[in-house]
């Protein structure tokens, strides 16, 4: 069994290949053509988690694998110098379930997360957006700005944090994009019409009269019930989209919140965006309505992504993503 830690995840997996393989995996879920269940959370001492995410991915006709991934939430670890979010993708072989590959799954979240976002920009914001606002300046906001690069033409990136030093950090290595440090987070999204969520805030820094019409928000931070990113009026503004109905109304905080807050409905969820990218929704109404897409994260998302790890590593598929023969893995 290949055990592909982050250096090889970093080198296998580029942003650019992570996009498209994202756009697969949201497709392969919105048609049908994944199982899982919703993620298992086992709760620890003093605030860590252990989140558990297997799933099945169907490639046609009885063609198909098995995946698993593990990650844990362990807010002291940057204390120690580590990331606060260890973890594993296991990848089965599709006709024995022998395992064949262990990736990283730190690495792999950062970058898989960040390609759906892209994906989701792609799908919903205005063709013209240009102008980043990010919220946080940690490992998913410098993903997020190389992988909103590649969908849209940066104009202007403003980046706002509770800890200066660390935006000042994010700007002074983000050599050959128009990144600058905001003062707050009014200040970072005045006038941007793309924005990023990337905290672990448990009170909203989001409101509606702060984003500007025709906005696209990409809102990652609230992946558990008791975290919020977004006010209820924002959500109820916006025209929402998620990962998965049935995950979002589960485990996001920001649409929990808006629902005990009166704000909003689970009905009022416009579409999976895996929808949109199949046709099935149109997605945004018009250049003045503000999007918002929901993010959990979903196990399809780590498995067709560790799947890509581990072809490439093996010589099975090109960094372009073509196959110089038939792929062992479905």
């Amino acid at each position: 069994m290949r055990n592909l830690d982050e250096a090889a995840v970093r080198e296998l997996l580029p942003m650019s290949a992570a996009i498209p393989v994202m756009r697969e995996a949201l497709c392969s879920f919105s048609a049908g053509r994944v199982h899982q269940p919703m993620r298992t959370m086992v709760p620890g001492a003093g605030g860590d988690v252990l989140a558990v995410m297997p799933a099945f991915v169907s490639f046609g006709g009885e063609r198909g694998m098995f995946g698993l991934k593990a990650i844990a939430v362990k807010p002291d670890n940057p204390a120690r110098g580590l990331d606060p979010h260890p973890g594993l993708v296991l990848v089965l072989d599709p006709d024995t379930a022998a395992p064949v590959a262990a990736v990283d799954g730190t690495s792999l979240t950062a970058i898989r997360t960040a390609a759906v976002s892209a994906v989701a920009t792609d799908a919903l914001a205005r063709p013209d957006a240009g102008v980043l606002a990010l919220l946080g300046s940690g490992t998913q906001a410098r993903a997020h700005l190389t992988a909103l690069a590649l969908v849209r033409e940066l104009r202007e990136v403003r980046v706002w944090s509770r800890n200066p030093d660390h935006a000042r950090a994010m700007v002074e290595s983000a050599v050959g994009l128009p990144v600058v440090r905001a003062d707050s987070v009014a200040e970072a999204v005045a006038g941007a019409d793309l924005i990023c969520t990337t905290t672990s805030s448990p009170t909203p820094l989001l409101e509606a009269g702060m984003v500007a019409a025709g906005t696209h928000v990409n809102a990652v931070g609230a992946v558990f019930p008791d975290c919020r990113e977004l006010a209820g009026d924002l959500v109820r503004r916006a025209g929402v989209f998620v990962d998965s109905r049935e995950s979002a109304l589960v485990e996001a905080g920001d649409l929990l919140s808006a629902m005990r807050e009166g704000h909003f409905e689970a009905s009022d969820i416009r579409a999976e965006i895996g929808e949109v990218l199949l046709g099935k929704h149109p997605g945004r109404d018009n250049d003045d309505e503000v999007t918002v897409f929901e993010s959990l994260g979903l196990a399809v998302e780590d498995i067709l992504a560790a799947r890509y790890v581990y072809e490439r590593a093996v010589g099975l598929v090109s960094c372009a993503g073509n196959p110089p023969h038939k792929s062992s893995l479905g």
